[in-house]
């Protein structure tokens, strides 16, 4: 009875909305998703720390307030660390949770975060992540001054974190969004004909966001046989 219960549990996702968006917004945006898709997980919707500072696009189209992670321009990152401490604080009190999913600038932080979890440069309280949903993410822009601290190693080898990435044919960010899926090894990719946004699923689409979760699923089957012990045989 126990191991049916612990394989009926969804995997917990904390997700990363836009810059200048919302973790609201970001749910209805996936709300797009078919609900065979979306059944299969248990979503946390986190508001980024710091509040807008200044336009958002999505204005007229979503409701405020709107939020960000960081700020960046050509020489520096704003606030990054500080974004991280709050990341890292909600998983504390809020977790365990299995994998991330980011749009956009949410993106960005889903991507890097098994890299610094892996150097032992944040996330150290916290469980392994052990998968990431990347849509629109990008890899964060060469500045003057180098990279934040926390990200110097982040990519210094391939993320063997399983990750699915959506990459949009008409994103402005596409090719930095190609850079990143270099990144990861063996990522399932999901092309899409629209822009920066969360896409509908598309059959094919649906198809290879199903194969995805299956492979997440068999890795919750690996854990959960390896943490019940000789109790997996009863």
């Amino acid at each position: 009875m126990l191991g049916r219960q612990m394989r009926r549990r969804k995997p917990r996702v904390l997700c990363f909305h836009g810059f200048r968006t919302s973790g609201e917004i970001l749910r209805k945006m996936l709300g797009k998703w078919p609900d065979t898709v979306l059944e299969k997980f248990d979503f946390d919707f986190l508001d980024a720390p710091f509040p807008a500072r200044g336009k958002s696009d999505i204005e007229g189209l979503y409701d405020p307030p709107y939020y960000e992670w960081y700020r960046v321009n050509e020489v520096e990152c704003f606030h990054f660390d500080e974004c991280i401490a709050y990341i890292e604080d909600y998983m504390i009190k809020h977790g365990p949770f299995d994998g991330l999913l980011g749009f956009s600038q949410g993106g960005m932080l889903a991507a890097v975060l098994p890299g610094m979890q892996r150097e032992g440069v944040a996330f150290t309280k916290v469980p392994k992540i052990k998968f990431v949903i990347i849509i629109s993410g990008f890899e964060l822009r060469e500045l003057k001054s180098g990279p934040p601290k926390l990200l110097v190693n982040a990519f210094s080898v391939p993320i063997e974190c399983p990750s699915i990435h959506f990459i949009g044919d008409k994103d402005f960010l596409k090719e930095r969004g190609l850079k990143l899926l270099k990144l990861f090894v063996m990522p399932f990719v999901i092309y899409h004909s629209t822009g920066h946004t969360v896409p509908k699923l598309d059959e094919k689409g649906q198809e290879t966001m199903l194969k995805f979760i299956e492979k997440i699923e068999e890795l919750f089957s690996q854990d959960l046989q390896i943490g019940l012990g000789p109790k997996a045989a009863l």
